[in-house]
């Protein structure tokens, strides 16, 4: 008897594993099988998608083709798919300060990072105390953000404001801070905060968690692509600042950000250009256009490759905020 058993345990702990599986499963690893419409359907649709992405494309191949091809060339013949002329000549240009050109992208990496680490947290707290149902002054405080998207006080008072009375001028805060918080960011944030369920806050206050815990392992984990999406705006927000630099850096800063060494870059041909108009110099070989698609190519190109990884949470925007039962 007990070696029967024992056989029986033995057999049911082999048994157990292999549970029969649903029809779902059974019939989704099923083939599917297309009848010629589904194939002209399928055929037609691909098709679109791929011209549709290749004429998405075409500016990226001009602006990289032109950025390899000679000024000369771009003049006589204008632009083309392909480079004419190949030639390295504008990248070169932008790459003679190797110091400089290092330290911006520094500079502006530190400042993208931190800038969109510490803004979506201020801006996504924000969100959630203005969604808060009991909050009692949120209708107050959401009023008074939305005003400062209609009125503003102008260039020269915030000049002044953030140069004189605050002291910032010539000091990277002053960029920096003035692009923590938006209000749209705010308002966009608040709003996609309204598709929490408001039971998950209150289940947590039965549970005796406060009100960070809430927000921290509460809310945001059902936030992702609102935190995907408002990070995206301020990462670009920071990574393409030059207005700000020009105004309040100048020349007191050794590294400048990115996009505003760039913008002196070109500058400095267009003078150079301007200069040697007049005289016995040809200025076939100095960069213009070619150096403006070439600091494109230099702007533009660490971004494209971060947006692949953030993609995905637009994706499930449409879910965001979806309670199962």
């Amino acid at each position: 008897m007990h070696s029967s058993d024992t056989a029986t345990g033995a057999t049911r702990a082999i048994v157990l594993p292999h549970r029969r599986r649903t029809l779902f499963e059974r019939t989704s690893r099923r083939p599917i099988r297309l009848d010629a419409s589904d194939r002209w359907v399928r055929g037609i649709s691909y098709t679109t998608i791929t011209l549709f992405t290749l004429f998405c494309l075409l500016p990226f191949v001009l602006i990289l083709s032109a950025s390899l091809s000679s000024e000369s060339a771009i003049r006589k013949d204008g632009f083309g798919l392909l480079p004419k002329g190949f030639t390295l000549t504008a990248y070169e240009y932008i790459f003679q300060s190797p110091k400089q050109i290092l330290g911006a992208y520094v500079v502006t990496v530190l400042m993208t990072t931190f800038g969109t680490a510490i803004g979506l947290f201020i801006i996504s707290m924000t969100g959630y105390a203005l969604f808060r149902q009991d909050f009692p002054f949120r209708n107050a405080i959401s009023f008074f953000i939305y005003f400062t998207t209609l009125f503003s006080a102008g260039l020269a008072p915030t000049f002044l404001w953030v140069g004189k009375t605050l002291g910032l001028r010539g000091s990277y805060a002053a960029v920096f801070l003035q692009l923590l918080i938006t209000p749209w960011l705010i308002i966009l944030m608040k709003n996609f905060m309204r598709t929490v369920p408001f039971e998950i806050v209150e289940s947590g206050k039965i549970d005796g968690a406060g009100d960070f815990r809430i927000f921290v392992q509460l809310t945001l984990p059902m936030m992702k692509p609102a935190l995907a999406t408002v990070g995206l705006f301020l990462a670009l927000a920071y990574w393409n600042e030059w207005y700000l630099s020009s105004l309040y850096l100048g020349s007191t800063v050794e590294f400048k950000p990115l996009q505003y060494y760039l913008y002196n870059v070109i500058n400095t041909a267009n003078a150079l250009q301007n200069s040697v108009a007049g005289a016995n110099v040809s200025i076939a070989d100095l960069p213009s256009n070619t150096l403006k698609m070439a600091s494109a190519v230099v702007a533009t190109g660490p971004i494209l490759l971060l947006y692949p990884f953030i993609q995905k949470y637009f994706v499930s925007g449409i879910t965001v905020g979806a309670v199962k039962g």
